[in-house]
């Protein structure tokens, strides 16, 4: 079984997806997740825009519907937020 790792908001920061335990998202766009952890740390996946071009409402049940395609595969992936004239998606690459 591969691991699924996601790219916060910051492209600095990833996540290991099975570290999730909730993920939201507000009216502005932005995805936040709380990780399984004693302080209950949430981390932005993806900002919010209140104007701008928001991802669809099941944004968030997409990118679970991916780690769950992925964890099947070998080795370890990494999965982003991609956003091109206005359609947005999640990627997925090798690590």
């Amino acid at each position: 079984m591969g691991e699924v790792w996601i790219s916060a908001a910051d492209g600095c920061d990833m996540i290991r997806a099975d570290a999730i335990v909730i993920l939201r998202m507000d009216r502005t766009g932005r995805l936040t997740a709380q990780l399984r952890d004693e302080a209950k740390v949430n981390v932005t996946l993806l900002e919010g825009s209140p104007g701008g071009a928001r991802p669809p409402a099941d944004f968030h049940r997409r990118l679970i519907r991916m780690i769950a395609e992925l964890a099947d595969s070998d080795g370890a992936q990494l999965v982003r937020a991609r956003e091109e004239g206005g359609t947005w998606s999640w990627a997925a690459e090798s690590l």
